[in-house]
């Protein structure tokens, strides 16, 4: 039975025993995180870990570089349990199979990463025979498999966690540095461990480019299905960064997936301590188990929808071609819109929280990088000059009474637009309900108009999703600027909802725009700010710096927390450059791929520097590295003074 499109719904996947926290099937989405001690510390690891399960963590994941800290997570797990803590361990592994074969025999479910458990990553690019492919394989496959029994005889899960960044030099020549590459590499080694008839696996597919994420998750989805499998998913936007970025970043990649219904557990990857990761996961993971309950307390589960008749590829960004009807649409960024209805429009400094500041020594006003594009004014009439190329939209009735309408611009309902109202000779904006676009014949929209689509369905995404479809479906090209209202929502629950239900849309390259509505208590700056940050986050308009920097863990060899902000605080002027910082060479130059500048640990007090994926300065002690990255981006000609900024 088909059941309403409104209602979320779940991929139904195999239930995996992890320890006495299964995942998977019709159980809720898990949340977890890593610890950041060094594994060898048993007390400081084990005191890191009960503060990650007191704030929410139901599974911990713990580094073993070598076979030392695999063994030593036995003395680790004996003093949790003696502390009464029965939180299953997850080992994380990277290049070393004896570490992890250790691991296994200890912990309840190992984490492996095909692009370096047996397999290798020197930036080489190999042309194989399909003889000498199936010998790299063959090769794969014998040191692989005594892990892959020792899981089995210890009832041990296992994480199979592709990164975007650490694909192997073998896939990267076969199939590139593609979502496919990604789900193929993951895919070897499933194949691997079903023929060795284990099937207690969790798979992910993480990148920093949420976009790059998304893609290759509903790749993996759609592939496990044709292969008749249906394992778990693991989610996550790795090198997410700190802070109101690394919130919004992740939001993105996770909400998106969440709202198709993937994913059975999420690890929200932030340069914080991992006790605050958790709740981020949780508010996330919250609002649908929320839903569940507006749906009488039942989730649906379903196969992997079929995605052969969209209009557009989910596995491809191609932004939604539309008509540029002033500033928005066509080839320019997408446009942001604030609502200034409730402000206080006495004088022009209440536009300094929209991105203009003015001077009233010079009666000028100075553009920062993120300010908005449009204001909506409503019914309220300004005392005061506004900035030349900041449009103002009004209420139709109050538009049709103004003097002079000089980049003043109407904002009207279906009613007044179908009716024939007067309309601007410039811009029209139209405010439609996206679960209400039956009711509309929308051959009436002209090329004037730009589209306002908002929704009070609590499945935003799928609702104004199906707008769009709508729209190409019938070739109909108007810009579309995509509003989410968040009454009654604390600042952070904003942050993720908005990332989330806009994010998720401007991932598949529809929207030209976006206008968040919120209380007035979490401050028009925050709203233009997160506004920003969610374009940043989809990689459709690019207004600052943007830091790929790892969450630290027990491999880090500086403090991560510290460092980021110091580098931040010298760079974040830097706009569209994009700087990895990394604590560890496992986390480097692959996981920073697409990363301008890389800033990587490679040993006690030594940091190696990155120009993309090219070593250009080896072991500069940290006292002096970040004035060498500086030195590096100034030599580049990418250096701006702070002071010739507006």
């Amino acid at each position: 039975m088909e059941k309403n499109k409104l209602f979320y719904s779940r991929f139904l996947t195999r239930e995996v025993q992890i320890g006495d926290v299964p995942m998977g099937g019709k159980n809720p989405i898990r949340i977890q995180s890593m610890t950041t001690t060094d594994t060898m510390d048993t007390r400081a690891t084990v005191e890191q870990t009960i503060r990650m399960v007191n704030s929410g963590c139901e599974y911990v994941r713990i580094t073993a570089p070598s076979v030392k800290e695999a063994e030593n997570l036995a003395n680790i797990k004996k003093e949790l349990r003696y502390r009464g803590y029965t939180v299953p361990l997850v080992a994380d592994i990277h290049f070393t199979p004896n570490a992890a074969e250790a691991a296994a025999r200890i912990v309840e479910k190992v984490r492996v990463n095909p692009g370096n458990y047996a397999d290798k990553k020197r930036f080489e690019n190999v042309e194989y025979t399909p003889e000498a492919y199936q010998a790299e394989l063959e090769r794969i496959y014998k040191k692989f498999v005594p892990l892959v029994k020792i899981c089995k005889e210890y009832g041990t899960a296992m994480r199979i966690g592709t990164n975007h960044g650490s694909l192997s030099d073998r896939i990267m020549s076969h199939y590139g540095d593609t979502p496919r590459g990604m789900v193929e590499s993951a895919m070897e080694f499933i194949r691997m461990c079903e023929d060795q008839n284990y099937y207690n696996l969790v798979i992910s597919m993480k990148a920093s480019n949420t976009q790059v994420m998304v893609q290759a998750y509903r790749l993996l989805a759609d592939t496990m299905q044709k292969e008749g499998m249906n394992y778990p998913l693991h989610l996550g936007v790795t090198e997410a960064g700190d802070g109101e970025d690394g919130r919004i970043k992740s939001a993105v990649g996770i909400g998106t997936l969440l709202e198709e219904g993937l994913g059975d557990t999420i690890r929200v990857s932030l340069t914080e301590d991992p006790e605050f990761e958790a709740p981020v996961a949780s508010t996330l993971a919250a609002r649908y188990e929320q839903r569940s309950v507006l749906q009488g307390g039942e989730v649906f589960y379903r196969e992997r929808i079929n995605t052969g008749s969209l209009p557009y590829s989910p596995y491809e960004y191609k932004r939604r071609q539309t008509v540029a009807v002033e500033l928005v649409g066509g080839q320019q960024h997408p446009v942001v819109m604030l609502d200034l209805s409730g402000q206080n429009l006495k004088d022009p400094f209440c536009l300094d929280a929209a991105g203009y500041n003015y001077s009233a020594v010079l009666d000028k006003y100075n553009m920062t990088d993120q300010a908005c594009d449009l204001v909506y004014l409503g019914d309220a009439l300004p005392s005061f000059s506004f900035p030349g190329n900041l449009k103002r939209v009004y209420n139709h009735t109050t538009w049709l009474g103004l003097k002079d309408k000089d980049n003043c611009h109407p904002m009207m309902d279906w009613s007044a637009y179908k009716g024939g109202a007067v309309r601007d000779e410039q811009l029209n904006l139209l405010l439609l309900d996206a679960g209400r676009f039956l009711e509309y014949d929308l051959s009436l929209l002209d090329e004037k108009t730009v589209v306002v689509l908002e929704t009070s369905a609590p499945d935003a995404v799928v609702v104004m999703r199906a707008f769009f479809v709508e729209l190409m479906n019938r070739g109909i090209k108007v810009p579309v600027i995509l509003k989410g209202s968040y009454r009654d929502t604390g600042t952070e629950t904003l942050m993720l909802y908005a990332a989330t239900d806009l994010g998720a849309l401007l991932t598949d390259g529809m929207g030209d725009g976006v206008w968040m509505v919120a209380d007035e208590q979490i401050g028009l700056k925050l709203v233009n700010g997160i506004s920003f940050g969610i374009l940043q986050a989809t990689r459709t308009r690019i207004s600052k710096t943007e830091y790929i920097s790892c969450p630290s863990c027990g491999r880090t060899l500086f403090d991560l927390q510290e460092t980021t902000q110091l580098i931040r605080s010298r760079t974040d002027h830097l706009k569209g450059i994009k700087i990895g910082i990394m604590g560890c060479i496992v986390n480097g130059p692959g996981e920073m791929a697409d990363a301008d500048y890389g800033y990587v640990g490679t040993g006690p007090d030594k940091i190696t520097l990155y120009r993309g994926k090219e070593v250009v300065r080896k072991n500069v002690n940290t006292a002096r590295a970040l004035d060498d990255l500086i030195d590096l981006i100034r030599e580049d000609g990418n250096w701006i003074e702070t002071n010739t900024q507006i």
